[in-house]
């Protein structure tokens, strides 16, 4: 039995004869059953993030006294023996008139049904067209609130908050990893093709840059970053800083792959034929090695949402009143916040998540770069 057989048993041994690397890498990566997961949670959460305020509940920034660290609401099907609609019980605030420590509690005589389509607060669609509609929520006339996961210090909504902040954590990995590709596939192909002195120029640059001490970089940064810049403005600039660091280990796969495929008897023979230089690059040297490609930037995109989640809790990057993940778990930075509110980490979960089904997904990608191992 062939080699190619052993990739994909399903699939008929006379396809993959003629299957081309990309047919062959798709078969190879279905079998990653953990990465082909991923890769939905992946496509549900940036579809999320393209239909955040259709998704969301409330306004983000919507505030209110009556909710402040109110606890996540249950979703409940039974009421007083019958099976009924999903619903949720409306919460009352009770204060303790000798410590005056707040609870809520749920009122069990007046449940809420949960409706789809319903409407709600006023936003604006991709600032195309102003609407009410959202995809769920709760028609109450005293103003109760639908708080699935609870609420923050202000009484926001936190799944809505959630949702908004995705936002900028997820399309901060993409746009910041673009950019430090067009700089690591340039700067690295550069340095790997023609070696030498532009080699050993390119390769010291890399060992300065790699060798700032990430913490009082950050810091020097932040500082530097002016406090009345717009919150579009901060987050375009901490993408591009993200980015002019985060090249060079890309930068240094790059030449790698370049120094091993430009000895390659195909490079020659196009050199002898008089084909220019950025010619062999773009299409002989790059497709050779753009799988391996494929799964670096995959892998560093979840570094890029980290770093973003990280400067932005420490309070280095993001600030209020943007919205990202970093920024929610600003709140949950003292132990005392976390033993009494316990669901301000939610986001953290989601970060988690997220991490997670990049580094499956760069797994998957790894193993199927290679699709006739067995």
């Amino acid at each position: 039995m062939s080699a190619a057989t052993h990739i994909v048993p399903a699939i008929d041994p006379d396809r993959q004869v003629i299957a081309t690397q990309w047919q062959l890498m798709w078969w190879k990566f279905r079998d990653h059953r953990i990465a082909y997961v991923s890769l939905y949670v992946l496509g549900a959460l940036y579809l999320a993030t393209l239909f955040c305020e259709f998704l969301s509940p409330h306004d983000p920034n919507q505030r209110s006294a009556l909710y402040r660290h109110a606890p996540p609401q249950a979703i409940h099907i039974i009421h007083d023996g019958s099976l009924r609609l999903p619903f949720v019980y409306p919460m009352v605030r009770h204060v303790d008139p000798e410590t005056r420590r707040v609870t809520y509690q749920d009122a069990t005589d007046r449940p809420l049904s949960i409706q789809l389509l319903t409407d709600g607060d006023t936003y604006e669609m991709w600032s195309l067209f102003r609407t009410q509609r959202h995809l769920f929520g709760i028609d109450d006339e005293n103003g109760e609130r639908l708080l699935l996961l609870g609420a923050d210090r202000l009484g926001r909504d936190l799944l809505s908050r959630i949702l908004y902040g995705s936002r900028i954590s997820l399309t901060i990995g993409l746009v910041g990893v673009t950019l430090s590709l067009v700089l690591g596939v340039i700067i690295g192909g550069i340095s790997g093709f023609y070696g030498g002195m532009i080699d050993a120029v390119v390769q010291r640059v890399i060992e300065v840059l790699r060798s700032f001490p990430t913490l009082p970089l950050w810091l020097s940064i932040s500082a530097a970053i002016p406090a009345t810049w717009s919150n579009v403005t901060v987050y375009f600039a901490m993408t591009v800083i993200l980015s002019l660091i985060g090249w060079t280990g890309l930068a240094r796969v790059v030449r790698g792959k370049f120094l091993a495929l430009r000895e390659e008897d195909y490079v020659a023979a196009a050199k002898v034929a008089g084909v220019r230089e950025l010619t062999i690059i773009r299409r002989h040297l790059v497709p050779g090695f753009l799988s391996h490609l494929i799964v670096s930037v995959t892998l560093a995109i979840p570094g890029m949402i980290l770093a973003e989640t990280s400067l932005s809790f420490l309070r280095l990057g993001l600030r209020p009143p943007s919205i990202s993940w970093g920024v929610l778990l600003q709140d949950a930075q003292s132990l005392t916040a976390l033993q009494l509110y316990p669901w301000l980490m939610i986001p953290a979960l989601f970060v988690i998540i997220t991490v997670l089904a990049f580094n499956f997904i760069g797994d998957g990608l790894r193993d199927a770069a290679d699709p006739y191992k067995i």
